[in-house]
């Protein structure tokens, strides 16, 4: 039976003989339904007509994309630390040229996901090297459409990583939202990888804060003011987002104090 894909969101569900009736990801209210219907595909049909592209970011930092774009068109980014590779977020699609390319830098000894919206192929990616764990907050238990024993539910607000990088909850956009924070990155003065948990703005300069995305839900200041005050106490200097050439290269705690009060003053709240 097929891992069914949907074509919305991403997600890999557990096999079934037919598609599933619904995504449970698409149907909360931070995500939306395909207006043609809820769709579905396999892995071997999305591997036809797409294919992934690995690029360095920085010395030690590639990301992995799918062209054309599919789903929500994020990146997954995988981290050559010290002790071991880390994959930050997912995409849907792995082929044996992905997996060849991702061994040439080393392979992949843990997962780590910011939120369901990244999950992706997540366990299909493990399997396909070695059934490396997948580090995921307890908060995203309902969220896994895929349950399997690779996965390993961390609680509390951080959890360090065998291969030197640490996760910490931040809450917001989900409850269980999580960073990874590489302390190496940067030419040792540390990178945070935020996904959309901080989401970096195209004008590469500020950074800004939602509940949902494509419905423009707005989190609430003091929601906010939580996740600045998890990440400025971190160690870092650059910020890499979960798509395609958004991060700052350069003073990103500052960019993200000063974008949160800019957030602030928006919905009216004055400091």
């Amino acid at each position: 039976m097929p891992n069914y894909i949907c074509v919305t969101c991403g997600n890999q569900y557990a096999a079934t003989e037919a598609p599933p009736l619904h995504c449970l990801i698409c149907e909360d209210e931070r995500q939306y339904v395909n207006p043609r219907g809820q769709s579905w595909i396999t892995l071997d049909e999305l591997e036809r007509e797409h294919h992934n592209v690995v690029r360095s970011l920085e010395p030690g930092l590639a990301e992995i994309g799918t062209e054309p774009k599919f789903a929500i068109g994020q990146r997954a980014l995988l981290v050559q630390a010290a002790n071991g590779n880390v994959l930050w977020d997912c995409v849907s699609l792995i082929n044996k040229a992905t997996i060849e390319a991702i061994e040439a830098l080393g392979g992949i000894s843990a997962l780590a996901m910011s939120h369901p919206h990244m999950f992706g192929s997540m366990v299909e990616w493990s399997q396909a090297f070695g059934k490396a764990p997948i580090h995921l907050h307890s908060d995203y238990k309902q969220w896994v459409q895929r349950p399997d024993p690779v996965i390993e539910f961390w609680e509390g607000e951080s959890h360090d990583l065998d291969e030197g990088l640490t996760l910490h909850r931040c809450g917001g956009h989900f409850k269980g939202s999580t960073v990874l924070l590489w302390p190496e990155g940067a030419e040792g003065r540390g990178v945070l990888l935020s996904s959309d948990t901080i989401h970096v703005a195209p004008d590469r300069r500020h950074v800004s804060f939602m509940y949902s995305y494509p419905n423009y839900i707005p989190l609430a200041a003091s929601t906010v003011d939580a996740i600045v005050d998890k990440v400025m106490p971190l160690k870092f200097d650059r910020i890499y987002s979960h798509f395609y050439h958004l991060a700052i290269e350069a003073d990103a705690k500052g960019a993200v104090q000063r974008s949160a009060e800019r957030y602030k003053q928006a919905i009216g709240i004055r400091s």
